[in-house]
């Protein structure tokens, strides 16, 4: 038998260990509820699952505020367009992040929210 070094695969591991999750993962969730976010940031400054998922929820507030303006801004195609369609899809986003969160997973929202969380903040 041939027993040449395989190359390693590049598997990232998780941001956090187990700890951090199951510290965090009864308020992550509270990031996805508007300015809720707020909780979680402040009382584990130092958790990774935890500013994980504030991140996110930070990017879809402000989603949240665009719709609503955009939203009422446009006569008629904002109003029965925009505002009812980017209202159900933040319904659903923040549902999806809700559910992952409370079940420990570190959930990329679609859409470029996580890709904007990533990029916008370093905390």
């Amino acid at each position: 038998m041939d027993e040449t070094p395989k190359p390693e695969q590049s598997v990232t591991p998780p941001p956090a260990g187990g700890d951090e999750v199951a510290q965090a993962k009864g308020t992550a969730w509270l990031s996805y509820l508007w300015i809720l976010w707020l909780i979680p940031l402040l009382t584990m400054k130092e958790n990774a699952f935890a500013k994980f998922h504030v991140k996110q929820g930070i990017i879809l507030t402000i989603y949240g505020f665009a719709v609503g303006i955009v939203g009422g801004a446009i006569p008629f195609l904002g109003w029965f367009i925009i505002a009812p369609v980017g209202s159900v899809i933040l319904l659903v986003l923040m549902i999806m992040g809700i559910v992952n969160s409370l079940n420990g997973k570190y959930w990329k929202c679609p859409l470029g929210v996580a890709v904007l969380a990533e990029k916008w903040f370093k905390f």
